[in-house]
C-alpha cells in the first residue's frame, strides 16, 4: 500500500532525502512504528496575551503556553485504519515540561481535496488542510492552508485570520546522523503564536497488529473534510 504522503506528494516523493522517504513511506500493512526521541533546543510562543488561548489549545492537545530551551521530545508515528476505514498516521508529540504536553494529530489523505488532512487534539475538532513539497535540502516542506471546525451537527470554515498557518520543515542531517525540525505557526494580525525546532533520531519496531495503541488514538474521530 503506498503511504498517505506518496500519494501527496506523487512524483515528487523520490525526490526526498532516503531517510525521510522511510519516515514517510510506510503505511498500516508493514505494521510498524518511528518513535522519534530527541531535544528542541527552543519551544517558543508569541506574548503573554496568547497564553489564553494556548491554555485553552492544551486541554485539547492543541499547542501549549510553556516556552523553554533544551526540551526532551518524543514523537510516535502508528499508520492504521481508522473506524471509517480510512489510513491514518497519529504525529503524537510530547515535550518533556511539567506537566508533560502534548500537541497531537491525525492525518490522512483526502481524494476529495487531493492533499493531506490534519485533524488536530483529542477531538478532532480542527480539520486542516496541508500542502506537501520537498526542499533543497531533501526534507519534506509542510505548510498549512484551509481550515474547518466541526462540533456536534455544526461545522463551519474556520477563518484563518482567528488561527494560524503552520510552516513545518524536516529533514536529516547527513553531518549529525539525525533527523532535524522546524516548526512555526503564525498569524497575519497576531504575528508568531507558537513553535519549536530540534533534532532527534528514530527507532523503528515492529507491532503485531494494524491498530495504534489506546494512549494514542484521539478521544473523538471526525469524518467530515
Amino acid at each position: 500500500m503506498t503511504s498517505i504522503y506518496q500519494r501527496a506528494l506523487g512524483r515528487d516523493f523520490q525526490k526526498l532525502h532516503p531517510q525521510i522517504q522511510r519516515r514517510f513511506g510506510f503505511s498500516s500493512e508493514e505494521r510498524v512504528v518511528a518513535i522519534g526521541r530527541g531535544t528542541m533546543q527552543r519551544v517558543w510562543h508569541g506574548g503573554a496575551h496568547l497564553r489564553p488561548f494556548l491554555q485553552l489549545g492544551a486541554t485539547r492537545h492543541i499547542m501549549f503556553p510553556e516556552s523553554g530551551l533544551e526540551v526532551p521530545f518524543q514523537v510516535r508515528n502508528y499508520a492504521y485504519r481508522d473506524s471509517f476505514g480510512r489510513e491514518t498516521v497519529t504525529w503524537i508529540r510530547e515535550f518533556r515540561f511539567s506537566p508533560m504536553r502534548r500537541f497531537d494529530a491525525y492525518m490522512v489523505y483526502s481524494r476529495k481535496r487531493n492533499c493531506i488532512i490534519d485533524y488536530l487534539g483529542t477531538h478532532q475538532h480542527l480539520a486542516v488542510e496541508l500542502q506537501l513539497s520537498v526542499d533543497d535540502r531533501g526534507g519534506l516542506r509542510i505548510r498549512s492552508g484551509a481550515q474547518r471546525f466541526f462540533e456536534g451537527l455544526a461545522g463551519f470554515r474556520f477563518p484563518l485570520l482567528l488561527s494560524g498557518v503552520a510552516d513545518v520543515c524536516e529533514w536529516f542531517d547527513d553531518s549529525r546522523g539525525c533527523y532535524a525540525i522546524d516548526v512555526a505557526v503564525r498569524n497575519r494580525i497576531f504575528g508568531p503564536l507558537f513553535g519549536y525546532g530540534g533534532t532527534f533520531e528514530v527507532e523503528w519496531a515492529t507491532v503485531g497488529h494494524r491498530q495504534a495503541p489506546a494512549d494514542v488514538m484521539p478521544l473523538r474521530e471526525e469524518f467530515r473534510e
